[in-house]
């Protein structure tokens, strides 16, 4: 028995379109049609106006947030700067307290001390008088350095009354030539400290 010669297999024609593009048409989605005279789909966008209007928006509301922040700080810096202000004249105030108290108390101290020395100086008054002249240099250089730190004497004989400065304790008749009440005898001197009286003049007046 023998084998039957091999059949020749016929190849499919192919036209003349197909042989000059042999990779063929493009595929096409399977169940997927466009319907014709269709335009590609695209999306559209939002027209100018509505854009510019959604920035100038934005803009005024930065515009506003700022200009609230501005007068927030504004009030703030205000705020501190009267606050400042205060506690500068509060301190300036207190300084000059406590400068004023220290002037008082510096001044207190030394008045006491003079107060303790007017004793002194009214003995050396009193030696000198009744002829004890070795006491007199004592005694100048006693008040000479007093004198140096704010001592003053007060001996107004001849001089116009004056009842901040002087005690009246004696009184004569005024003469034809006097004006006024004026000092006619100084029983006691006076003193003062730095310009206030420490203790004013006993003394005698006529007028």
């Amino acid at each position: 028995m023998s084998d039957p010669s091999p059949q020749p297999v016929e190849e499919p024609e192919v036209s003349a379109e197909e042989a000059e593009d042999p990779l063929g048409p493009p595929a096409q989605a399977e169940g997927v049609t466009e319907p014709a005279g269709s335009e590609p789909l695209h999306t559209d966008p939002a027209p100018d106006g509505e854009d510019g209007a959604v920035d100038v928006d934005r803009t005024t509301s930065s515009v506003e947030e700022l200009i609230v922040a501005l007068e927030r700080t504004t009030g703030e810096r205000d705020d501190y700067l009267d606050s400042l202000r205060r506690n500068q004249a509060d301190f300036e105030n207190y300084r000059k307290r406590v400068a004023k108290q220290s002037a008082d108390d510096a001044w207190r101290a030394a008045e006491s001390l003079v107060d303790k020395l007017l004793p002194v100086l009214d003995a050396c008054d009193g030696a000198i008088q009744h002829g004890a002249a070795e006491v007199e240099p004592i005694f100048a250089s006693l008040l000479g350095t007093l004198e140096r730190e704010g001592l003053a004497r007060i001996d107004p004989a001849g001089e116009a009354f004056d009842p901040n400065q002087h005690e009246a304790v004696l009184h004569d008749p005024a003469g034809e030539d006097d004006d006024g009440t004026v000092v006619s005898d100084v029983l006691r001197p006076g003193y003062s400290w730095k310009g206030r009286i420490v203790r004013p003049a006993m003394v005698k007046v006529r007028g």
